[in-house]
């Protein structure tokens, strides 16, 4: 194990950054030692005879002129002592840093406008600059950084060129870990149908891709600054060839499948319900297969259309379940926060902590989960400067649960489409508040309130999921059982206010934001009514059908 010690010299009493970079150093397995402030340089040789260090890192942020005098000492000092076996750091200000370049001394010196990346690389041992320091895949690129978050965006502007323009500029920045590539509609569903395709819409809701070309330019643009790596949404229709055609082009780092929707309950394709659940569940096998990392979306689309909570911890369960039946190695799991808009962030977080015990109870030694979390767009104001601050603050909520990715939603989606600009500005936002973060912060997951609503949804999700089981008993696997699914859906066990008329679905929740928290009403009878009553008026409506 390294050993690096540290402190502030001269009068300087700024720690902050000699204090986050020793808490970088020990994730990274440095032994370390803060030294203390306002060092001198007797105190400073003193502790590095005392403790033979391998790396030294000193710091000073104040005026610069007095500084050259300091390492003019320094490097006197060295050389009398005759200390050869250490490596010099120096953390201070750009007018510092040029300083300390004069010196000769240190062998690495950071200006304090370097990102995380360039430090966790220096403290890896590795080239920050060579293309072999960004992992060309998603489980090592994660693994590479974690606990820091890899950060990841979408992107799909109306026209190919402007779209491969930005892939090319946000990677030149290098604040992006992963580019999601947003087709639009035509594309999703028409991809291998073009004749069917409504050519007004081009461009509707995302890039017009046509071709298979079309998507190998976007994987070149992304070959320069930090190499994001690419992936792309799932087709709506067609998923296999579309799934097949993103490996080969883009090198699809992950991909993200419904279990219930692309279907006739989201009019986003012509499949029914039954052949969406059979369809969905042969892609994630495909990818499972050839140990492609698989997401499988569902969760926030039940929040989406405003089913209350306990059905979204049940349908984050279901969709882990069905990518691990259908061979899935390693699985993303999403949690969108800020969805409904308006959940008071401790119910938020509780909701979360509820979806990942379930989702992470299912690991083993072939199945691995990895935490998703992103801000829901609704939460977002239209007004540009206070939609930055929901960027910050569902970034930081959202740090509580540890992700292993943060899905950075542009802070002006909620006024226009984000190009490659506000991108950019986005991820530094996140990035700012990530190295806030683990500077050290309180653990909210700790909170009383927060643990009391978790064990009260995953008590409640568990009611749904055993009430689906119990639909049809004579089958093995109910869970993953197509039949017994769609019935979840049909008789309202998995159900949201949004269905109303929808003949696919049951379409009679109605739930009530009460406390910050999404629960079932009755509206005839004014209140909030529990899982167990709602899930037994189901279950009686259901057999009287039956009996008729």
């Amino acid at each position: 194990m390294k050993r690096i010690i540290a402190g502030t010299i001269g009068n300087c009493v700024h720690v902050a950054g000699t204090m986050n970079f020793l808490t970088l150093a020990e994730k990274e397995g440095y032994e370390t030692e803060f030294l203390g402030i306002a060092l001198s340089i007797d105190k400073v040789i003193e502790k590095i005879l005392e403790l033979n260090p391998d790396i030294v890192a000193l710091s000073y942020r104040l005026t610069p002129e007095p500084l050259e005098e300091i390492l003019i000492e320094l490097k006197e000092k060295i050389e009398r002592q005759n200390i050869n076996n250490v490596k010099w750091m120096f953390g201070g200000t750009e007018p510092t840093a040029k300083i300390a370049e004069k010196s000769g001394i240190f062998h690495k010196i950071f200006y304090g406008t370097e990102d995380i990346d360039e430090v966790i690389a220096y403290l890896k041992g590795k080239d920050y600059k060579k293309q072999e320091f960004y992992p060309k895949d998603l489980i090592t690129r994660i693994n590479s950084k974690y606990p820091y978050p890899i950060l990841r965006h979408h992107l799909g502007l109306p026209s190919l060129e402007k779209t491969t323009e930005a892939i090319e500029k946000i990677a030149k920045a290098e604040v992006l870990d992963v580019i999601s590539i947003a087709p639009d509609q035509n594309a999703q569903e028409y991809f291998f149908e073009q004749d069917k395709m409504d050519h007004r819409l081009d461009g509707a809701g995302g890039v017009p891709l046509r071709s298979s070309e079309d998507f190998s330019k976007l994987y070149e643009a992304a070959q320069v600054g930090n190499y994001p790596l690419l992936r792309c949404y799932s087709g709506t229709k067609n998923l296999l060839p579309f799934a097949e055609m993103l490996k080969e082009t883009i090198d699809n780092a992950w991909c993200a499948v419904p279990l219930f929707w692309y279907s006739d309950l989201d009019k986003r394709g012509p499949r029914t319900l039954r052949e969406a659940i059979k369809e969905n569940q042969q892609v994630m096998k495909w990818h499972g297969d050839r140990d492609i990392p698989v997401e499988v979306n569902d969760p926030h689309h039940w929040s989406l259309r405003d089913a209350h909570d306990a059905i979204g911890v049940a349908a984050a369960y279901l969709a882990a379940y069905n990518a691990k039946k259908m061979g899935v190695k390693d699985y993303v799991s999403q949690y969108m926060f800020n969805v409904p808009a308006f959940m008071s962030p401790q119910m938020d977080l509780a909701k979360m902590l509820a979806k990942i015990e379930l989702v992470e109870s299912l690991e083993d030694e072939n199945f691995r989960t990895y935490r998703q979390a992103r801000a829901g767009l609704a939460s977002f104001p239209a007004d540009l400067n206070q939609a930055k601050g929901q960027l910050a603050s569902s970034a930081y909520l959202a740090m509580a649960i540890k992700p292993h990715i943060y899905h950075v939603v542009g802070y002006c989606e909620a006024h226009h489409a984000a190009g490659a600009e506000e991108i950019i500005e986005s991820c530094k936002i996140v990035r700012g508040v990530i190295r806030n973060e683990f500077l050290g912060t309180v653990d909210m997951t700790k909170n009383l309130i927060v643990e009391e609503r978790k064990k009260e949804l995953i008590e409640e999700a568990n009611l749904i999921l055993e009430a689906i089981k119990v639909l049809n008993p004579t089958v093995k696997d109910p869970l993953s059982d197509v039949e017994t699914l769609a019935r979840a859906v049909e008789i309202g066990l998995l159900d949201t206010p949004q269905f109303k008329g929808n003949s696919a679905a049951k379409g009679e929740l109605t739930t009530r934001l009460v406390n910050g928290a999404l629960y079932p009403y009755d509206t005839r009878e004014g209140r909030v009514i529990s899982e167990r009553e709602r899930i037994d008026r189901i279950i009686k409506n259901n057999e009287k059908k039956s009996v008729v």
